[in-house]
């Protein structure tokens, strides 16, 4: 069984919504793009390095229509290296309705969202789920998924969809590797799914050493 990879950019208030360009979700959000001016050459690298190994993609239907248009024509310029595994490996395409899949090697889920994610694991390695607000809830919701890439940036915008937005379910997850910020204050956190649900406790224990008894 593979792993399924949520690749998700966000402020420090964890807003999500149109990292890349004012085109990507323009309704009722004013701040789409706010990722560019954050970018250096460190959180670049970070980002790069986080797509080795993907044999699958897995992606919102808004998300796959703004990859679809852009990276097939990539290849031989600044990203090739991405265009090219883009452009090589399967798309899947989770949207209810009837997706252009012109961009080789796509194809769209069935209804049953859970079993097909489920079956997406069972045939590819490393599948990476890139932007896709909506479709991220479901996969915290199910707790379909195993890696959880983070990049916080140093902006705080007060609105717009948040990573974890109603869509996630109480779950622990694990921290698989120290934290890297870049020189801009980008902060990459790499977690795992863990087994179980979150734990409760008293601060005010006397172990604690805070509270009433300390």
């Amino acid at each position: 069984m593979g792993l399924i990879h949520i690749e998700m950019f966000a402020t420090l208030d964890l807003v999500g919504q149109s990292p890349g360009g004012p085109d990507e979700d323009p309704v009722g959000f004013p701040f789409g793009g706010w990722q560019a001016p954050l970018l250096d050459d460190v959180a670049g690298a970070q980002i790069g390095a986080a797509y080795e190994g993907t044999d699958a993609l897995l992606l919102g239907r808004r998300t796959y229509d703004i990859f679809a248009a852009y990276w097939p024509h990539q290849e031989g310029g600044q990203d090739n290296e991405i265009a090219a595994l883009f452009n090589r490996v399967p798309k899947y395409v989770a949207s209810r309705g009837r997706p252009d899949l012109s961009w080789a090697g796509s194809s769209q889920l069935g209804p049953d969202l859970a079993a097909a994610v489920r079956e997406i694991r069972d045939k590819h390695e490393n599948v990476k789920v890139v932007g896709s607000l909506n479709l991220v809830q479901t996969l915290l919701r199910e707790k379909l998924f195993d890696r959880l890439d983070l990049w916080v940036h140093p902006i705080v915008l007060g609105v717009g969809k948040k990573v974890f937005d109603g869509g996630a379910v109480p779950a622990n997850v694990s921290l698989l590797e120290p934290p890297v910020a870049s020189p801009n204050g980008t902060v990459y956190l790499r977690y795992g799914l863990s087994g179980g649900t979150p734990a409760t406790g008293d601060m005010t224990a006397p172990d604690r050493g805070t509270g009433r008894n300390a």
